[in-house]
């Protein structure tokens, strides 16, 4: 005999009438959810969450009375569950608000279409199901400690930012489901002098990463830049790739130097950018001088691209089960092979200083 699981409960919270009816029927439509109520802004959704203890939430980010990054605070500190952010992403204040709700604790976001009161909101009714199945995989154990204010140290006059050299060294980061997070908990952390350039792959949309970018530069020691195609990359630097396109590097041709190339070729394992083909640029244009970074997230992406850098004399390391929102890319990439130390979040900034630190050491000899 078997057994049918119970559809997980959702609470669905926006300001807009409209939009809180055609969510719910959207969920409520997809068989392995039910709706058990609506709120109207986040006071509501406080009061309906302790009434009605839903199973997940989907949240709208901007809204009266309580906005939807009060209202996650408050949930993920009184009675952590999985939350999805619905972000009409208008203004950029908007961006930066989605980007704050990542840190805090959501575990994903979905952008509606056209604005906050979006008539096409069908259009993603899959990436709105998906993002609901995969929250219902959580762990909540990965989220429980708030990524924490960062005073970053004295910047370097942007004059002598830009005279910094081209990187010989690199530190390569993937990250999905949690990522946002996570990298708040990681950039900021890196020394001013950490003598490495840093590449980001963030799974997400196009007009986020600027957002995700500029944020996580106002907390860092080192300057943090949404990466544009023809950047030299060098070194004390975070590039972040931009939504929508792939990110490699190439040596440049005349000067030598690397440098970043974006395109819009196909997506790869359902998502660009892809961290694949900037981990396999990498190996072929640093080798040795290279450590790559997996992070949490759902699937497989970074997994053949951190062997790929392994093989060529790098460094793999990945974040552990229990500080992953998602342990999917992580545990991939430990199978294929690619990853030296599975390790907690709060010790790759460390790890990975510690790394630079052992090349820089080696190349000197």
């Amino acid at each position: 005999m078997s057994f049918s699981r119970a559809p997980r409960t959702v609470l669905v919270v926006d300001d807009s009438a409209f939009m809180r009816k055609l969510v719910a029927e959207m969920v409520d439509g997809a068989g392995d959810f039910r709706v058990v109520g609506t709120a109207r802004n986040g006071r509501d959704a406080l009061n309906k969450v302790h009434a009605l203890n839903p199973d997940l939430v989907t949240m709208d980010v901007e809204m009266p009375e309580l906005d939807g990054i009060g209202a996650l605070g408050y949930i993920m500190s009184e009675s952590p569950r999985p939350v999805i952010m619905l972000s009409g992403a208008a203004t950029g204040d908007a961006g930066d608000l989605t980007i704050r709700a990542l840190e805090l604790g959501a575990v994903d976001f979905v952008r509606k279409p056209s604005g906050p009161i979006s008539l096409d909101l069908s259009a993603v009714r899959d990436q709105l199901l998906e993002a609901l199945r995969a929250a219902d995989q959580v762990n909540l154990h990965g989220v429980e400690l708030l990524a924490r204010p960062h005073a970053p140290e004295p910047r370097l006059p942007l004059l002598d930012v830009r005279a910094v050299g081209a990187a010989t060294r690199v530190v390569a980061i993937a990250a999905s489901t949690g990522g946002p997070r996570a990298l708040a908990e990681i950039i900021p952390r890196f020394p001013r002098d950490l003598d490495a350039a840093v590449l980001v792959v963030q799974h997400m949309p196009p007009g986020f990463t600027r957002s995700l970018a500029e944020r996580l530069d106002a907390q860092s020691n080192v300057p943090v830049v949404e990466a544009a195609n023809g950047d030299v990359v060098r070194t004390n630097r975070v590039y972040v790739a931009p939504g929508g396109w792939h990110m490699r590097v190439e040596r440049a041709q005349g000067i030598g130097a690397p440098t970043i190339v974006l395109d819009d070729t196909p997506t790869i394992w359902g998502v660009r950018p892809s961290a694949d083909p900037m981990f396999r640029s990498v190996a072929d244009v640093f080798g040795s001088h290279a450590i790559g970074v997996v992070l949490t997230g759902m699937g497989r992406d970074g997994a053949a691209g951190l062997r790929a850098m392994h093989d060529a004399g790098g460094s793999g390391l990945a974040q552990d089960r229990d500080s992953s929102i998602i342990y999917g890319m992580p545990h991939a990439a430990a199978l294929g092979g690619g990853v030296d130390h599975i390790l907690p979040l709060d010790a790759l900034p460390g790890a990975i200083a510690d790394l630079v630190a052992r090349d820089r050491a080696q190349e000197a000899r």
